[in-house]
């Protein structure tokens, strides 16, 4: 129920309060985050909880399984505001093991509307054919195709004007790719990343 969500809310926001009585009144007075996540809509994949930061310290982006189309103007906005206006120095794709949307992409059956926006992820295995073909069992194979995605991701992020016109402005700015394990809650660096400077 919403009246449950508004105590814990009442809550939350008194012990905030407790601990720091100048909390809320540092939040009001500017947005200066550092990083720019693009993750994943499970409910099991919070960014500002499994990064350990507070409010504040993240702007995010999320949708199923982490995606940037080019066609996407909700996430292409956020992309540029964060670069462009929040001047943030750090953008992260984090996929997760696990994540439905990459099953879903390669489930042999039509989900609908969200077969269209799961597409290029089977680009991605066709692509990657041989590599995912070569695993020994199918959680496996789900599990190198998120990391496969996310480092897809991280490639288009780094390609977009967006990003390329920050690059050749100067401006301090990486994309890296990160992956999340539900079983263990650790995230792990898939070495994809694309540092400052990065021209096309």
């Amino acid at each position: 129920m919403v009246q449950t969500l508004i105590q814990r809310n009442i809550v939350w926001s008194a012990e905030r309060v407790k601990q720091d009585p100048d909390y809320f009144k540092r939040l009001c007075e500017i947005q200066n985050p550092r990083y720019l996540w693009i993750g994943c809509s499970d409910s099991r994949v919070p960014a500002n909880v499994i990064a350990g930061l507070e409010p504040g310290e993240v702007f995010v982006h999320r949708n199923v399984a982490n995606l940037l189309h080019p066609g996407d103007l909700n996430g292409l906005s956020v992309l540029q505001y964060a670069v462009e206006s929040l001047q943030v120095r750090q953008i992260i794709v984090c996929g997760h093991y696990g994540c439905g949307g990459i099953n879903a992409a390669v489930e042999a059956r039509s989900h609908g509307l969200i077969d269209h926006w799961l597409q290029p992820i089977r680009d991605t295995a066709a692509l990657c054919a041989h590599e995912l073909d070569a695993l020994s069992d199918e959680k496996k194979r789900l599990d190198r195709l998120c990391e496969l995605n996310v480092m897809a991701q991280v490639r288009r992020v780094s390609e977009t004007p967006i990003v390329q016109e920050a690059f050749s402005r100067g401006q301090d700015l990486e994309v890296h790719g990160l992956v999340y394990a539900l079983t263990d809650g650790r995230l792990r660096n898939l070495g994809c990343s694309v540092p400052p400077g990065s021209g096309s």
